[in-house]
């Protein structure tokens, strides 16, 4: 089997407003959009589709019904990037919210969460090296 594309569909009466959340704060495109339903995609650096996501109004007409509105419990969406101080400053800039201050991690990230029109929570990430002796402190299990 090869799959082709494997995206979050949130299911939000905020669909519109996070679509613009995601254009204007990280460069996603509309690939598709209907009344109810509106699929995007990241910018990708060899021109093919980047990164997906969808929203679904809780009135959608698909059959069967579900899945219930998103309750903004639950779920962290995960965006790596090179530069977080440079996107935390664009993002608190344009008024996003933070919920998370930038941060330095001893596990090796730089980050800092804001929250999507949603309710998702946006975790930006960039790969940093972890402080030294961090992760032989949590060896991998056993097979």
């Amino acid at each position: 089997m090869k799959v082709r594309d494997l995206y979050p569909l949130i299911t939000t009466p905020a669909l519109f407003q996070a679509r613009d959340f995601y254009v204007a704060h990280f460069g996603f495109k509309v690939l598709f959009e209907a009344a109810w339903f509106v699929y995007l995609s990241g910018p990708a650096e060899d021109g093919t589709r980047g990164a997906t996501l969808a929203f679904m109004s809780p009135d959608h007409p698909s059959n069967p019904p579900g899945p219930e509105a998103f309750n903004g419990l639950g779920m962290i969406l995960t965006v790596e990037v090179e530069d977080a101080g440079a996107v935390f400053e664009r993002l608190s800039g344009a008024g996003a919210p933070i919920v998370h201050p930038l941060t330095d991690e001893d596990w090796g990230q730089r980050r800092f969460m804001t929250r999507d029109p949603s309710g998702v929570l946006v975790d930006v990430v960039q790969q940093t090296q972890p402080a030294d002796g961090f992760w032989e402190r949590y060896p991998a299990p056993a097979p």
